[in-house]
């Protein structure tokens, strides 16, 4: 399985952007998939993931009401939008595709992970 993630810009705090992140290889639609970041000199951390049925989602605390993710398994594509963007925020963003079916907030339950990319957001 290969991801391609995409979308990652400069924006102003306040604002807005989506990522997405394109599956080829696999069957997309049996797998867990998530979002995770890593900011300049810190650890990576989870942001979303969402179950292979769809509906299920978990957020981490930080991003919980202004980050939503979702998947369109006819496209094999997974998104985040993010909304009210804050300096914090800033980081580079990696998606990943967990062959388990869970929406797990640990790094080391996906199998697969995209290349980043990165969100710049000015204050």
């Amino acid at each position: 399985v290969q991801l391609q993630a995409s979308g990652g810009g400069l924006v102003q705090a306040g604002g807005s952007l989506r990522l997405s992140c394109a599956a080829s290889g696999g069957t997309f639609s049996s797998y867990g998939m998530g979002w995770f970041r890593q900011a300049a000199g810190k650890e990576r951390e989870f942001v979303a993931a969402i179950h292979r049925n769809g509906y299920s989602t978990y957020y981490a605390d930080s991003v919980k009401g202004r980050f939503t993710i979702s998947r369109d398994n006819a496209k094999r594509t997974v998104y985040l939008q993010m909304n009210s963007l804050k300096s914090e925020d800033t980081a580079v963003y990696y998606c990943a595709a967990d062959e388990g079916y869970g929406t797990s907030p640990a790094g080391n339950s996906y199998d697969y992970w995209g290349q980043g990319t990165l969100v710049t957001v000015s204050s």
